[in-house]
């Protein structure tokens, strides 16, 4: 998703930056864990990997502007299975910045708005999962219902913050409340399909079970907690 320029104006766009800083503390935080548990390698392997997958999402799959902001596919808990919390929060920063900087200019701007709407679900997604998930069970054994609260929690934790930064921005008026109600709903699509894509990409990788081990990848997609 990409807040729309000029959604929130010049006078009030100080608070994405304190909100991105906090994102990004936590960010690092994780990223700190992370290089403790499996080292440097495996952190940089794997962040540069949805690094280019975030990229990818933004520029080749398809994405609609729809009332206050953009619908992308996102995949925010698929990134979380496979390669983890911390490269997941890295690859959603540096795909986001590599698009504004290089692609789309006109975004920059509103970086600091964007990234929160990314990042904070993820950490959201990432404190559910403690509680969805059982500690004795790897990640390509989650069935249908884990999926669906994961990508949930992630798809209704981006609109909420969309929603925010436009009630923010614009006001409580009837039009812009019904910007924020045409995209929230158009979002219910990606709701639906990212469960879908996450069992997949998990039933991939329960078939080949050749992963197991790999700096590539999060521990926890084959070996229970």
């Amino acid at each position: 998703m990409h807040i729309e320029p000029g959604l929130v104006d010049s006078g009030k766009i100080w608070l994405s930056y304190v909100t991105a800083a906090g994102a990004g503390g936590y960010t690092l935080k994780l990223a700190w864990d992370t290089l403790r548990e499996r080292g440097p390698v495996s952190l940089v392997v794997r962040s540069l990997a949805t690094s280019a997958l975030v990229f990818s999402f933004f520029e080749v799959l398809p994405h609609y502007p729809v009332g206050v902001s953009e619908v992308h596919l996102i995949l925010g808990s698929t990134l979380f299975l496979i390669f983890g919390a911390a490269p997941a929060a890295i690859g959603l920063t540096l795909g986001l910045l590599v698009q504004g900087l290089f692609f789309a200019p006109f975004d920059l701007p509103q970086f600091g708005m964007n990234v929160t709407t990314l990042l904070v679900p993820l950490f959201g997604l990432t404190a559910l999962a403690r509680r969805v998930i059982a500690p004795n069970t790897a990640y390509v054994e989650l069935k249908y219902r884990q999926a669906l609260a994961l990508s949930t929690a992630y798809q209704a934790g981006i609109v909420a913050w969309v929603a925010f930064w436009a009630f923010y921005g614009q006001g409580f008026s009837t039009e812009n409340a019904a910007a924020i109600t045409s995209f929230g709903g158009a979002y219910m699509l990606v709701i639906i399909v990212e469960p879908l894509v996450d069992l997949a990409v998990l039933a991939v990788a329960k078939l080949l079970n050749r992963g197991k081990g790999s700096a590539l990848l999060e521990r926890r997609l084959y070996e229970p907690a």
